[in-house]
């Protein structure tokens, strides 16, 4: 089987980094990505039939991204990543995903680039430590400045 990589697709610059150094981390070991969205959810029951609108628009957009930077990740790789859009916040759709399938066996997260520290999905797994989705998982903090050349020598 081969190890998956995880990685949150989420609206930061530093996402970038993330994912190129696990695509090229799953080329290297002969594995694959796992391309994590997470939408966010809206609990105003009054409102429905917007909601439900809204949040297959969401969806929708997040197929779009997903396919498009899944180009990217599959000429990095040299294998189709695995698509997965979940609702709910990052740190629970990660512990959901994580439990769910036995062959991830990495998370990689990128820091923040800003003085304002590494990011809050950064901060939040260093706190929970390595127990995630019901097993210890190793957490890979890519710095979000790397330039290809960097991960290149790295991954």
């Amino acid at each position: 089987m081969p190890r998956k990589f995880l990685v949150v697709v989420d609206d930061s610059p530093e996402f970038e980094a993330a994912l190129r150094f696990a695509s090229r981390r799953a080329k290297s070991t002969g594995g694959r990505v796992v391309m994590l969205r997470v939408l966010p959810t809206d609990s105003d029951a009054h409102w429905s039939g917007v909601r439900e609108e809204i949040e297959r628009q969401q969806r929708q957009e997040a197929e779009i991204l997903l396919n498009r930077l899944g180009e990217e990740a599959q000429n990095r790789s040299g294998a189709a990543p695995v698509f997965l859009i979940e609702k709910g916040e990052a740190q629970a759709a990660i512990k959901k995903v994580v439990a769910a399938d036995p062959e991830i066996k990495i998370l990689v997260l990128a820091a923040g680039t800003s003085s304002r520290g590494p990011g809050p999905l950064v901060s939040a797994i260093i706190k929970q430590g390595a127990q995630i989705g019901g097993r210890k998982l190793p957490v890979t903090i890519v710095p979000g400045e790397l330039t290809e050349d960097e991960i290149e020598d790295l991954a």
